[in-house]
């Protein structure tokens, strides 16, 4: 592995050290997290296996295919070897630490030069990349822990100083450990790759709950047990009478950067961005661009110099400048490094001869920009008339930018909150919707436009028009909200009325079609104690009486029989009391007429005592023509199941995209005409197998069934909206981009 990763294998350490005698409570710590790592570790080599089978799954070709089955045989034949050591190299970490560099992230992001990475491979940059950004983020996310346990573990072992301080549980040393296991492995990048992610995410994002238990039990024994962290690495502070254990959240003198949640988002981005530089780097080395300031012809402006020439650019482009609604016609890609040159070549003119030119990290910034852009006027997920509108602020985010370097870099800063706003506000947002009338499409342009007319450079204007952009949405979304619920309410309500109503006539139908039944006894049952079953259905989860209604149904038709042997003939009158006593109180429960009722219980008595008597008075039916019938009807069934198994073979692949839809997920109908309409699942109604989608106002537009939907999506008239936030995704893009280019 290159140093330029920030890490190292520590072989040659453990060999040179001697195993000296571990002090108590190290060696508790060393047996806590060696277990706790090992079982991490199976997480992730389990998430590995999934992974590698999904993707084998999902395979273009049977060269893919078995690509990815041999890369899951090669890992589970040696896994167990990997992991025992994985786990005695950390153990070995305790006995002979490894020396650790500072907490800070200036090392691991410090731009490589053009000479290293062009003498990088492929896929080692790609390695180095992914290991880079979990150090940094572990180091980031945990920055509080580790310089506790740091400070304390350098008190613990004698050769630690202040300059060279020593951490047995640092990020990067259990990376270390982890990439001199998985060298066993003979896999190709992508797998190791996989390999990588999964250990991120399983074992270095959960290292919190063991620096918690190491700095604890560190603390039991007496070692700096009034530890104060100020939210920089390197300044600590020993406070008497303070006791503190964690990362120090809440203490007097930390400075707060905000909740866990949104530093491990600005640590991921932070890392995105890292990856997203080194690759711009690599581009230049590969194309021979020397380093700018090594020039004498060249001068590199500062960033203020830049910033002051990019004051003359127009927020609006020309061609929208005195547009009234600056969603008419399409989105413009504007040439923003073009615009940059060109204001370059204005001040070589007035210059001292040499040729001004851009650092690296400003390039950088600016094709990041452009490439934020393409991907936004590319992007499906966006409505046109939102798309558009969005385009509109590609000088004001570069002049954001230019000034404000951590846009890429932090998840809160104001514009990219504010970009991501307006465009996971926007997607629910259809062209058939009329703008003129539409609230939300008026506040997007309304932004938009005091953006335009308003930013100065003060990017505060970002933060203020995002709050009055949420409090708007929060306005919206509340009403929206009830009026979804009621829609939900009330289609649940009505679509398991038609499940039990057809499961009802389905029965009754199926029960009474087989015999030559008597017409009131026909009457009770279709027109009475169809009620009962009906309600008796919508019920069944609550009273479980469904079956027992049914039996109701069994019963009657069984009494209806003949009857010759003495035992059966002893049964029915021993059923029809309770029969009877069964009909009549489901039928008044259901309020049926009571004088009807009465007059039909009579007419039913009569039929059973003339059941009873002559043996019978309902036979099968035996006619030909229905059996004809009932023979054809089989046949067509037959067809049809067969036409169906072959449909749902068809749609089986999308099947499986419908079931990955997730309330409050939205969509995109396109209808036979041309025209297309977006909705978000508001419910699925299991008894139906149905699907509800309403509008952004929380109305119904249309219901569907699974297998519907998935003809629908197999069709090409479904599409599922991607909900990201928008700047995520195309920082995302950008790095798959810059990938193929530098494969």
């Amino acid at each position: 592995m290159n140093k330029q990763s920030g890490i190292h294998y520590l072989r040659e350490h453990r060999e040179a050290g001697s195993n000296r005698p571990v002090p108590a409570e190290v060696t508790r710590i060393r047996d806590t997290v060696v277990a706790g790592l090992g079982d991490l570790l199976q997480g992730a080599f389990d998430a590995v296996d999934d992974s590698l089978f999904e993707l084998a799954n999902n395979a273009r070709s049977n060269n893919e295919q078995n690509r990815y089955f041999e890369a899951m045989r090669e890992i589970r034949i040696k896994r167990k070897g990997v992991e025992r050591h994985f786990q005695n190299t950390v153990a070995q970490y305790f006995a002979n630490p490894p020396h650790t560099g500072p907490l800070q992230e200036e090392n691991l992001s410090k731009q490589a030069s053009a000479d290293t990475l062009s003498l990088v491979g492929n896929d080692d940059l790609e390695e180095q990349v992914a290991l880079n950004a979990m150090i940094t983020k572990a180091k980031a996310h945990f920055q509080g822990p580790l310089l506790q346990l740091q400070t304390r573990f350098s008190q613990v072992y004698p050769e630690a100083t202040d300059e060279s301080p020593v951490n047995p549980m640092a990020p990067e040393h259990l990376c270390s450990a982890f990439t001199e296991a998985i060298q066993a492995l003979e896999i190709q990048i992508r797998e190791r790759l996989i390999l990588l992610k999964q250990f991120d995410r399983y074992v270095v994002s959960n290292l919190g709950m063991l620096l918690d238990e190491a700095n604890r039990i560190l603390i039991q024994a007496g070692i700096i047990p009034n530890f104060r962290y100020h939210g920089k690495a390197g300044q600590q502070h020993e406070s008497p009478g303070t006791q503190t254990t964690g990362s120090g959240k809440g203490e007097p003198g930390k400075t707060d950067t905000g909740s866990p949640e949104a530093n491990r988002e600005s640590a991921g981005s932070s890392a995105v961005f890292e990856q997203i530089r080194q690759m711009l780097a690599l581009q230049r080395a590969n194309a021979g661009i020397p380093p700018r300031a090594s020039d004498p012809a060249v001068r590199v402006i500062a960033d203020s110099e830049l910033a002051s020439l990019l004051n003359a650019l127009p927020l609006a482009a020309p061609a929208w400048q005195n547009q009234s609604d600056l969603s008419d016609g399409e989105p413009v890609s504007v040439d923003l490094s073009r615009l940059v040159h060109q204001l370059l070549q204005e001040e070589a003119d007035q210059g001292d001869g040499r040729q001004p030119a851009l650092n690296e990290v400003d390039e950088d910034l600016i094709n990041l920009v452009s490439m934020l852009f393409e991907f936004i006027l590319d992007d499906y997920n966006l409505s046109a008339p939102v798309q558009v509108l969005i385009s509109r602020l590609q000088i004001p985010i570069l002049k954001v930018v230019i000034r404000d370097k951590s846009f890429f870099s932090r998840a809160t800063h104001p514009a990219r909150r504010l970009l991501n706003s307006l465009a996971r506000a926007g997607i629910g947002w259809s062209n058939s919707d009329e703008k003129s009338k539409d609230k939300l499409y008026g506040q997007i342009h309304n932004i938009v436009q005091r953006i335009l007319n308003e930013f100065d450079g003060d990017v505060s204007l970002f933060e203020r028009l995002n709050q009055e952009f949420e409090e708007f949405l929060e306005r919206e979304n509340r009403k929206a909200s009830l009026v979804e619920q009621r829609t939900r309410e009330s289609e649940r309500g009505r679509i398991k009325s038609q499940a039990a109503q057809q499961t009802v006539d389905n029965l009754l139908k199926e029960k009474v079609s087989r015999y030559k039944m008597p017409q009131p006894v026909h009457d009770i049952l279709m027109n009475g104690w169809s009620r009962v079953l009906f309600l008796a259905y919508l019920r069944d989860d609550v009273e479980h009486r469904w079956n027992s209604t049914v039996k109701v149904v069994d019963d009657l038709i069984w009494c209806l029989h003949p009857h010759q042997e003495d035992d059966e003939r002893d049964q029915w009158v021993r059923v029809v009391p309770s029969l009877l006593k069964s009909l009549r109180s489901g039928l008044e429960e259901v309020s049926y007429n009571s004088s009807k009722l009465d007059e039909m219980m009579g007419q039913l008595k009569h039929e059973l005592a003339e059941a009873f008597r002559t043996n019978a008075v309902i036979e099968p039916r035996q006619d030909a023509a229905p059996v004809s019938g009932e023979d054809g009807e089989n046949q067509a069934h037959k067809q049809t199941s067969k036409q169906q198994e072959l449909e749902d073979a068809a749609v089986s692949e999308y099947v499986a995209q419908i079931d990955s839809l997730q309330i409050g997920n939205w969509v995109e109908f396109r209808l036979v005409n041309g025209a297309s309409f977006r909705c978000k699942l508001s419910a699925i109604i299991d008894e139906a197998d149905c699907f509800v989608f309403v509008n952004r106002m929380g109305l119904k537009v249309i219901e569907k069934t699974r297998i519907e939907l998935a003809h629908e999506m197999r069709r090409g008239r479904l599409t599922l909206l991607e909900q990201g936030a928008l700047i995520d995704r195309a920082l995302d893009a950008v790095v798959g981009t810059l990938r193929s280019k530098t494969a």
